[in-house]
């Protein structure tokens, strides 16, 4: 793809061919093994060791680290995984894989800084999951029996466990910690998938630094003896609400279709 590097985040080595065929560059994570033609995120400065709790952020620690400062500047830069992909709108309702993925850079995302994808509402939950998940959470927030009072702090406490997103909070920096604070109390909605695609390096740097010292300082808190998906990967759940935070604070940005497809089941 010219002027642009898009990386498809992979766990399992027979995707390989798949992610070529779309001109990705393939990168497997985590511990698994995987043929040399991978790029990988437990080589050079890394914290792939990490992963089960960092998800796709043990990738990119490696490409702040190892990879950001190689790639020419003004390249578009960008990250999916094997099950959720950029849509290229042209071909929405293909039933091929290959035409509904984005495979060149539009030329309306020039006057912008970061694609974030197409926004997640939180607000609608089934009761069943309320009462399996989430009495604490309700017992908190009252209001939120209203849909209208269930906003991303809620959505979290219910999911994730209640005040652990306060707990979290409590420990950014100046620059971020009302603003963040008050972004997850007044909004209902955040761009979904921790995916995103920037052409400036200096902010995907920026962004890097933040995050990371961010979320450094959350492991002394909750560690890694964490149990069942909602907490073991906390550090992911943690970065997804920011990322779509940071980005909406600090850069030009344009909402993008994420469309679902697992290649693992192609």
């Amino acid at each position: 793809m010219n002027n642009a590097r898009i990386y498809c985040l992979c766990l399992q080595d027979n995707l390989l061919e798949k992610v070529k065929k779309l001109n990705y560059l393939a990168v497997g994570l985590g511990q698994n093994e995987f043929s040399s033609e991978w790029i990988r995120d437990n080589t050079g400065e890394n914290i792939s060791t990490k992963n089960p709790f960092y998800g796709e952020y043990s990738f990119h620690y490696w490409m702040w680290k190892n990879e950001i400062d190689n790639i020419p500047d003004n390249t578009w830069v960008g990250f999916c995984t094997y099950r959720r992909f950029w849509s290229n709108k042209k071909n929405e309702n293909s039933k091929i894989i290959f035409e509904k993925v984005l495979n060149e850079i539009p030329n309306e995302w020039n006057e912008y800084d970061v694609i974030l994808g197409d926004r997640q509402n939180v607000d609608v939950i089934k009761w069943m999951k309320v009462l399996k998940y989430g009495k604490a959470a309700i017992l908190k927030n009252p209001k939120a029996i209203f849909k209208k009072n269930r906003n991303l702090k809620f959505n979290f406490d219910l999911f994730h466990g209640v005040g652990i997103l306060d707990r979290a909070i409590a420990l950014l920096d100046d620059e971020n910690k009302s603003d963040f604070e008050e972004y997850v109390n007044n909004n209902r909605s955040f761009n979904q998938v921790n995916m995103f695609i920037s052409k400036s390096k200096t902010l995907i740097k920026n962004y890097y630094t933040t995050i990371f010292n961010w979320l450094n300082k959350c492991e002394k808190i909750f560690g890694f003896n964490l149990e069942r998906y909602s907490k073991i990967r906390i550090y992911a759940f943690l970065a997804e609400r920011f990322m779509s935070y940071w980005f909406n604070k600090n850069a030009k940005t344009l909402e993008w279709p994420i469309i679902f497809y697992d290649l693992s089941k192609d």
